[in-house]
């Protein structure tokens, strides 16, 4: 057993114990923010006069060293250590003697691992997010091409307003882009280095904690010490922060189940992102959208538990913490894995524009626009209203849409109509009218698309 504490104890400790304790099988995972965390502390402590230029160069070397042998798989991590922290600083004795030994001075474990956790979360939060923008890229190019695809608008998963394919996507494009936007505000908010806080309350030796902040790429050191080594803000921040990511994937892939059944035929899924049944040789299963909606709880639970963990631990630091790891970065990995599938299954898939046409006509999506027309034509809206409903329950009767009435079978119902109505409620001037920025008509979704344009260009990966 490696560890880095046991001089005040007199028995070996229960290897039952030692392997409830043990953080190795999880926190391996981060191997290279240890060492990079301590070649900042070691240039510090030299820069301070705390260690000599020879045992910084000695312990520097052996830190590379060990990076280079993990790497290229000649020095294995194994359970015999305790925890990553004990691993680095066991092997680095071994390599260079007494020197390794002062590795450790002037930190504890405590601000060890708040650090190596704070480096960890802040490089997979760039990677997440250069993630999501490759998505929006990819809907964005979707969006382009399909100004003019018509197709119906929901509310209530009841057939509403026609709307185009463009418009669909785009709000999405917004919903991952606000998910962005909260990486970013994470980001900035927990770049601060927890480094030279001790166990709790600071240590005795002259640190220069500005330094080390600085070579880590932090904007500066925490300002207390007690807070620096309990808090886990940052985790509860990014594991909401990916709960809503999940979400709006969730929503998005919940849509194209739908739209990829027999009922709706408004896309086809490719065979790359689809599965077959075992029994039934005509089925074809958009399965990669059900585990990515199935997984949306995976990541839930994930912030449940961090936060259940924290509600009730006391300052400072309490070994509870250690259960942040695990659950992080399952569900690190699970958005990940999630926004990569979803981003190839969504570029890889095909629209049936005449299926998505026809359901908005067939659907009364127009009913609205006839109703303005009367009301653009003196009727008063309420009149309207009812008016247009008595067309819609004779077009139910017999099977057709409004387009399919004859002129004289609007004038039954109401002598206000004319041959201008087949243009009034066509689908083309139904989207089309609606140019307030926002809307679907094509000119205002050009404008939001040299928005969205200029925002991917603009908004630098973390």
């Amino acid at each position: 057993m490696a560890q880095l504490w046991g001089g005040r104890f007199t028995k070996e400790t229960d290897q039952l114990v030692y392997n409830f304790n043990a953080s190795i099988s999880f926190d391996q995972k981060f191997y290279k923010q240890d060492i990079t965390g301590s070649k900042a502390h070691v240039k510090m402590l030299a820069a301070q006069g705390i260690l000599t230029e020879a045992e910084r160069d000695q312990i520097l070397e052996g830190l590379d060293g060990i990076l280079r042998d993990v790497e290229n798989g000649t020095l294995k991590i194994t359970d015999k250590y305790e925890d990553i922290h004990s691993f680095v600083e066991a092997n680095l004795i071994d390599r260079i003697g007494d020197a390794g030994k002062k590795l450790h001075t002037g930190r504890s474990r405590n601000d060890q691992v708040a650090l190596d956790m704070k480096l960890y979360t802040r490089d997979e939060i760039g990677e997440i997010d250069k993630l999501l923008k490759k998505l929006l890229e990819t809907l964005l190019g979707i969006m382009e091409e399909n100004i003019e695809t018509y197709m119906p608008g929901f509310t209530h998963l009841q057939k509403a307003q026609p709307i185009t394919l463009a418009h669909h996507f785009g709000a999405y494009f917004e919903m991952f882009k606000r998910d962005r936007q909260r990486l970013a505000d994470i980001y900035k908010r927990m770049n601060l280095c927890p480094l030279g806080s001790g166990a709790l309350a600071g240590t005795t030796y002259p640190l220069d904690r500005e330094m080390t902040a600085q070579l880590l790429g932090f904007d500066g050191p925490t300002l207390n010490s007690m807070d620096s080594v309990s808090d886990r803000d940052y985790l509860i921040e990014l594991l909401s922060a990916m709960s809503t990511i999940m979400m709006h994937l969730s929503r998005f892939c919940e849509e194209i189940i739908l739209w990829n059944s027999n009922e709706y035929r408004f896309v086809e899924i490719d065979d790359a992102y689809s599965t077959g049944s075992s029994i039934m040789p005509q089925k074809k299963n958009p399965d990669i959208a059900e585990l990515v909606r199935g997984k949306t709880g995976r990541v839930y639970g994930a912030l449940t538990s961090m936060l259940t963990t924290m509600k009730g631990i006391p300052l400072a630091y309490n070994k509870d913490m250690q259960e942040d790891k695990e659950l992080t970065f399952d569900a690190i990995d699970t958005v990940k894995g999630c926004i990569a599938l979803f981003t190839g299954m969504v570029s890889t898939m095909s629209f049936r524009k005449d299926v998505m046409e026809k359901s908005a006509k067939n659907g009364f999506t127009n009913a609205t626009d006839a109703a303005d027309y009367l009301v653009n034509h003196g009727v008063p809206f309420r009149d309207a209203h009812g008016i247009v409903g008595r067309l819609v329950l004779l077009c139910i009767d017999r099977g057709i849409a409004l387009d399919d009435l004859t002129l004289e079978e609007y004038k039954e119902i109401s002598p206000v109509f004319e041959e201008d109505i087949y243009e009034a409620i066509s689908l083309k001037t139904c989207v089309e009218k609606r140019l307030t920025i926002g809307a679907p008509g094509a000119e205002a979704m050009k404008k939001v698309i040299m928005l969205e344009k200029k925002y991917l260009e603009e908004a630098e990966n973390l």
